[in-house]
């Protein structure tokens, strides 16, 4: 499984489910936005999340369940035993690494193992892991695992479309491995540890066209078994979660029960069509909060705009809206996804070569 088809799955609702294996991690990068720590103790009952991942069938399973954490790769055993179930349902398997293992440019074995049971690896890159490992020897194991036949990415992450980082990483990750290795670059957002690092978000659309919320497409268990509807951090680490964004908990709630109550709700439909904004301009008497991610939160306190939703996206109507905002968003490309999620200049690099048309 490549990049490009991985995030060209991102707005399909249930086209994935994302996992948080633990909130340790053994690094302490200062930008981190789930603030890990190897102090940290959460994480889903192994048991629990392992009945759920079982809980997928032949035809009603995730395309792809993507691990994260902090660091899933300090559980080898489970992201294994993980893979091998979701492999048995015919779901792929991704994993996002921050590299511990890698300071001295060699994957070790017990690694190894785990990391060739999965059909992606990608590696997480920048100024503030550097300073933990290096970026030679990250390049260095990366190539390993690229040799043993995984197809590997790197998650890229800069303070901005001119941070001259980005530019110096690109051109060191593309003089190693050509354009063999398709890069994921984003910008630090201001959320975790990162808070004082950024800006504030700008406030984001006003309401007056449509903005999707593509961060509502796949279901997320997070550190403590929830399972909510968005992977924003603000809601996977909020609790109670709102209401609109809560799915269940994997300790009651199988994989069908979550997809259900995902495609089936006429909030999460709308949030994935036309935004959380638009949703307060069209049904509410007042205006959206600042904020594209806190207007969607104060969802739960403004019964007009959900019962508005209700009325619009329930039924055959809203389950067809549904499937056309992801359809468009689909046929735009990975790309366009990046370049409006991610950080735009370096949009185009989420696709190899071969597949963006630059070489044949």
């Amino acid at each position: 499984m490549d990049l490009a088809e991985l995030i060209g799955l991102r707005p399909v609702p249930c086209g994935g489910l994302l996992v948080a294996l633990t909130r340790r991690c053994p690094l302490s990068c200062a930008h981190c936005s789930t603030d890990s720590s190897m102090a940290a103790t959460e994480r889903p009952a192994p048991d629990q999340l392992l009945d759920f991942i079982g809980s997928f069938g032949a035809d009603d399973r995730p395309e792809v369940v993507l691990l994260t954490g902090g660091e899933p790769l300090l559980l080898p055993g489970l992201a294994a035993r993980i893979a091998g179930l979701a492999h048995a349902a015919g779901s792929r398997v991704a994993l996002l690494s921050g590299m511990f293992f890698a300071r001295d440019g060699h994957v070790p074995d017990r690694i190894m193992r785990t990391v060739e049971a999965l059909d992606h690896f990608s590696a997480s890159l920048d100024v503030h892991h550097e300073r933990e490992v290096p970026r030679a020897q990250t390049l260095r194991a990366l190539r390993t695992v690229l040799d043993a036949g995984v197809p590997v990415s790197i998650h890229l992450t800069g303070t901005g479309p001119d941070d001259p980082y980005l530019a110096d990483a690109v051109t060191d990750i593309h003089r190693t491995f050509g354009r063999q290795v398709p890069l994921l670059v984003n910008e630090i957002r201001p959320l975790g540890r990162a808070a004082g690092l950024v800006p504030a978000t700008p406030p984001g659309p006003d309401g007056t066209r449509a903005a999707p919320c593509t961060l509502a497409a796949w279901p997320v268990v997070a550190f403590d078994g929830t399972v909510a509807a968005c992977c924003n951090q603000w809601t996977v680490d909020r609790r109670p979660v709102p209401a609109h964004l809560r799915l269940g908990h994997i300790a009651d709630d199988d994989w069908p029960t979550v997809r259900a109550r995902s495609l089936d709700s006429p909030v999460l439909r709308m949030l994935r069509t036309v935004g959380p904004r638009r949703l307060h301009a069209r049904y509410g008497g007042t205006p959206a909060p600042d904020g594209y991610c806190r207007s969607c939160h104060a969802l739960a306190d403004h019964p007009d705009v959900l019962a508005g939703a209700a009325r619009d996206a329930g039924g055959r109507v809203g389950e067809v809206l549904d499937r056309l905002g992801a359809a468009q968003q689909r046929a735009a490309g990975p790309a366009a996804l990046v370049r409006r999620l991610g950080c735009a200049r370096y949009a185009h690099l989420v696709e190899s070569p071969v597949q963006d048309g630059s070489l044949r």
